[in-house]
């Protein structure tokens, strides 16, 4: 194996025996295989497109497919091998319907073309040479071959999200597509692949504000909320993840049944839809971030959804509570199907496991604060406007992104306690639990850490800027008094990245480390054109913003 597309890859190179998330090497081949054969779905369907044929029954599989393979989603080898099947039967169908229509297919790359008879076939051909990321030989076409998937992986994330609220974009998905197939193109130079990477920085911008519609169409815009982190004496539920609409369907079929719903991680900013305020039901947030769940999940008692990725290997204190649904997996969990025929899914089994067990044993008390996505700041405009020009707010920080086990990245917890107390916090994603519980206090009533939500609303942040941009009749956002200190995990955090350099955003600075799939001349491409940067002491780095 090898694979480096998270920020916790093996010293920063590369993991090379097993996966530091807990992927065994036979799941990442496998996920490699997923990946290279979604690539040559992708080229089939460039080739029907160019023949006047939408092929657009292929946008939702490629794009389930893509999402299983992000990091700490799918551990489930078995389902990875009847996927594969699934995508290999799917091209062979899609190549007949071109062939019907006149297509004739000359020299057509591997992955459009290899076929497995059994799962050994599948087996064998995830373990070659000629699937995985070291495939490609050039460093540097390798390079942003990777940082253009890896963004692709994070787009179709939120597609996803979006599609199951009902909202689709054909240039999205086309363009998912037509990005997938140039991965395979060796005609594609260096500089042809920096121009894609920007232009996949342009529909992350697109896929996000098409989540945002999604969201706030379906739910209302997001609100400043309390949000309680103790608990009540009923069973509950812990639901975790991204995806809103499987937090509707099972706080509908939880309703009046004496069963209790919680958040944990990045559903967390549900809390802030109006939506969802109408369920007494719906107490609060249960734990942090991500990584801690090894120990939280012990004490919350009752079973655990996953409903997007963020899963660890379970310890065997609760791993018989835990459900999975939609993309994720992990062997031994139950799996909940997806949506037939316009129906919900089907939750009677994970609340009636919840009603035999115990409440959750508090491990918090009290409340944190959030809602602060760009309607409700824009409604705070004159307030937050006149603090900067009296100068009682001196500089924004975005500090959004992800959370991570390294000890390192309690650096973000004592960035956010320094700064100074002229200075407001930006965040979106899990990495604001690194500080969203402290007492920072607030400056006239503003506080100063404003959670706009998961990681996809990250958008708002950038809204925000854009907005403050115009207010203050500036020509460039960079002239504006924000600073960008971003830590990073996964490949969500690498499509916010790219949407934040095509909308101009530059002197970025990305922590814990750098991505370890940059090479270095990819990465001096970077440095030179954006000012994308790495992290230092917290000594350092705060005499350098603020100076």
């Amino acid at each position: 194996m090898f694979c480096y597309q998270c920020q916790e890859t093996a010293k920063g190179t590369g993991c090379t025996i097993s996966g530091v998330c807990g992927k065994s090497a036979q799941l990442a081949n496998l996920q490699d295989l997923m990946v290279y054969t979604l690539k040559g779905i992708a080229f089939v369907k460039q080739a029907g497109i160019q023949a006047g044929l939408p092929l657009s029954e292929t946008d939702y599989f490629i794009q389930n497919g893509l999402f299983m393979t992000i990091t700490n989603a799918n551990f489930d080898e078995a389902k990875f091998i009847e996927k594969i099947k699934e995508a290999i039967a799917l091209r062979e169908k899609m190549k007949m319907e071109c062939i019907k229509h006149g297509i004739q297919f000359v020299n057509l790359p591997d992955a459009a073309t290899w076929v497995a008879n059994s799962d050994s076939d599948i087996l064998t051909k995830a373990n070659s040479m000629e699937v995985g990321v070291l495939a490609t030989e050039n460093e540097d076409i390798r390079s942003l071959r990777e940082l253009i998937t890896y963004g692709l992986k994070g787009m179709a994330a939120y597609a996803k999200h979006a599609a199951h609220l009902g909202k689709k974009s054909a240039e999205i998905d086309q363009f998912i597509s037509k990005a997938l197939a140039a991965t395979l193109d060796d005609t594609l130079s260096v500089n042809d692949l920096i121009a894609l990477t920007l232009e996949t920085g342009k529909y992350g911008v697109d896929v996000m504000a098409l989540l945002d519609m999604a969201n706030t169409a379906a739910y209302g815009n997001p609100e400043i909320t309390q949000v309680n982190i103790g608990v009540r004496n009923n069973p509950a539920i812990l639901i975790s993840g991204h995806d809103l609409k499987d937090l509707e369907e099972l706080l509908a079929q939880t309703e009046g049944t004496g069963v209790d719903v919680y958040t944990h991680g990045e559903m967390l900013p549900a809390h802030y839809y109006p939506f969802f305020k109408k369920y007494e039901h719906f107490v609060g947030n249960y734990g942090n971030a991500w990584w801690k769940q090894n120990e939280e999940f012990a004490t919350f008692n009752g079973p655990i959804l996953f409903t997007t990725n963020c899963i660890i290997p379970p310890k065997s204190s609760y791993a018989d509570r835990v459900y999975t649904t939609g993309a994720t997996g992990y062997p031994g969990f139950k799996h909940i199907p997806d949506r037939k025929d316009g129906q919900a899914k089907d939750f009677r089994e994970i609340i009636q496991h919840a009603k035999r067990l115990a409440p959750p044993t508090e491990i918090e008390h009290g409340t944190i604060i959030g809602g602060f996505a760009h309607a409700q700041v824009f409604a705070l405009a004159d307030q937050v406007v006149q603090a900067v020009k009296t100068g009682a707010i001196k500089k924004f920080f975005v500090m959004a992104g992800c959370d991570g086990r390294m000890k390192s990245r309690s650096y973000y917890t004592e960035f956010a306690e320094r700064l100074p107390k002229d200075t407001v916090i930006l965040t979106a994603g899990c990495a604001k639990f690194r500080y969203n519980k402290l007492d920072l206090g607030d400056i006239g009533g503003i506080p100063r850490i404003l959670d706009a939500g998961q990681c996809n609303d990250s958008y708002s942040l950038a809204l925000i800027a854009l907005k403050l941009k115009e207010v203050f009749q500036l020509n460039d956002i960079n002239e504006l008094p924000i600073a960008y200190n971003i830590a990073w995990y996964e490949q969500k955090a690498v499509i916010v990245l790219l949407a934040l350099l095509y909308l101009g955003v530059k002197n970025i600075h990305l922590g814990p480390t750098l991505p370890g799939f940059l090479s270095p001349n990819v990465t001096k491409v970077l440095v030179e054109s954006f000012g994308i940067a790495g992290i230092s002491t917290v000594d350092d780095d705060l005499a350098m913003f603020l100076a």
